[in-house]
């Protein structure tokens, strides 16, 4: 819970700024919606946090905050709009519901956000095994890289993807 303090500066901060970010938000994003729910994600975000910028950083630390918003903004739009085109090619009675393709979106996104967190050659090895179905040998060939790394590699995946999905039910559980 925010002190007395803090919840002024919040306060302070929101009057003073939350019409200048939200129509910097509507100018990067061009949509007055999308640049709406960023603002408040952006001042939820600080809120949560409980520490209000100083009055000098107020904008340099909206803009900070804002622009990690857009830039998930945008990868979840990407992932989105590549799970519907895969789907535009399944029959009609294989399509999930809305509800359904909710859920995998978010699972696609966790799962787009922990490959990002790996190293290169990491993230490279899940992908050639996963999307391009190569063996664990020819991998290693195109990498070159040895066997045990490659098997190294998928299981430092597989505990990562593991311990985020462990962490994403945690959080939705009451």
């Amino acid at each position: 819970m925010p002190s007395g303090d803090t919840t002024v500066k919040f306060h302070a901060l929101y009057s003073d700024h939350h019409g200048w970010l939200q129509g910097w938000l509507r100018r990067r994003v061009g949509h007055a919606g999308d640049a709406a729910d960023l603002a408040h994600d952006t001042f939820l975000r600080i809120l949560l946090t409980g520490r209000a910028p100083e009055a000098d950083q107020s904008r340099a630390h909206l803009t900070q905050v804002a622009k990690g918003l857009v830039i998930d903004l945008h990868r979840r739009r990407l992932v989105e709009a590549a799970y519907l085109e895969a789907l535009a090619h399944r029959p009609q009675a294989q399509v999930p519901s809305a509800e359904q393709r909710a859920l995998i979106i978010e699972e696609l996104l966790l799962v787009d956000r922990v490959l990002g967190a790996l190293p290169a050659k990491v993230r490279q090895t899940f992908l050639l095994s996963q999307l391009d179905g190569l063996t664990y040998s020819r991998i290693a060939e195109t990498l070159g890289i040895s066997f045990a790394t490659v098997r190294k590699y998928m299981l430092r995946t597989a505990q990562s993807l593991h311990a985020a999905m462990l962490a994403a039910e945690g959080g939705n559980e009451r």
